[in-house]
């Protein structure tokens, strides 16, 4: 899309440009505001004009991070379409709007005139919506399709029309995860070489759900996605430690989801001093995610399947060499 473009109809009408935004992931409205004549109510927690995000308790005071996918290729939607108009309310819009508007804003306002607005017709005006304020990513919006005419029975759904697949999307880029609550033993400025260091997870956690969901206008839709946690990896953060990688297997207790890091047998010896320095000690945790198209995280998994997601912490670690005398 041209940034050109946006710019010449952002200044007939600020909602072009920035009506219920969302900022990247947090879940929580960007900096746009709605028109007064659309209708839109975007508040924080929702995203869009009138998608709301919600997310499941991770845990009291327990620091959490973006979801990040395992797979490097997958992008969250850019824009898609939203329900805003009736026919009445759209006719309204436009002249409010455009009123005075420079081209090439007026060609736009006198094209919907001509087109008649779909007066008396039903079905809805759907909007263009965007993830967020970065307009020069791709998405296919012109002049002809800012906004586009959806009846009841709609017979060629646009691809960027907004689906229970799209919301979960958005939802699997709003979720935050907990982060791996690991602890060292000995602490992390104290690790000894030759020393076996415990690596230990310290609780319990459970699975994590997000819903979006829409309901205006007579257009109902959710779609909930579960972040089940399965495996914590630990890297050491050096060739010379042994081991440099090892993976436990997460397993459902009475209190969430655990692993006994001691029976897994993955205590961690560093061979080499760090020196003046430190090693990058990482601890992830992998969380299969799957999505229903619903409010309820315990309804049956859709397709198609989005990519596992991952929480990690990182911590420097200072590797200590103990000199010995021999007599």
């Amino acid at each position: 899309m041209a940034i050109g473009l946006l710019v010449a109809l952002g200044s007939a009408h600020s909602a072009f440009a920035g009506d219920g935004t969302v900022d990247g992931g947090s879940g929580e409205a960007g900096s746009g505001t709605p028109d007064p004549q659309s209708g839109g109510d975007s508040a924080k927690g929702g995203i869009g004009a009138h998608i709301r995000i919600s997310q499941s308790a991770v845990g009291s005071g327990r620091p959490t991070s973006n979801a990040t996918s395992t797979n490097v290729n997958w992008k969250p939607p850019v824009c898609w379409y939203e329900p805003m108009y009736t026919s009445k309310e759209y006719e309204e819009f436009i002249k409010s709007a455009y009123a005075g508007a420079q081209e090439p804003a007026a060609s736009y306002a006198k094209k919907r005139a001509d087109e008649g607005f779909h007066k008396d017709d039903k079905g809805l005006w759907w909007q263009v919506k965007f993830r967020d304020d970065d307009f020069s990513a791709d998405c296919p919006v012109t002049t002809d399709n800012w906004e586009i005419w959806v009846p009841p029975a709609d017979p060629r759904p646009d691809p960027h029309k907004l689906t229970p697949e799209i919301l979960s999307e958005l939802a699997y880029n709003a979720t935050r995860l907990p982060t791996p609550p690991v602890v060292l033993s000995p602490g992390a400025q104290r690790l000894v070489v030759n020393l076996g260091t415990r690596v230990k997870l310290d609780g319990d956690f459970d699975r994590v759900w997000t819903t979006a969901d829409i309901d205006y206008k007579g257009v109902q839709m959710a779609a909930t996605t579960v972040a089940t946690p399965v495996a914590l990896r630990v890297d050491a953060g050096t060739d010379d430690a042994d081991p440099q990688l090892c993976t436990y297997d997460l397993v459902k207790g009475d209190g969430g989801y655990t692993v006994d890091s001691a029976g897994a047998d993955c205590n961690v010896t560093y061979r080499r001093s760090s020196g003046s320095g430190t090693y990058p000690f990482k601890a992830s945790i992998t969380w299969k995610v799957t999505w229903t198209d619903s409010a309820d995280p315990d309804g049956p998994a859709r397709a198609p399947a989005l990519p596992d997601g991952l929480s990690t912490v990182e911590q420097d670690v200072a590797v200590k060499e103990i000199q010995a005398v021999n007599r």
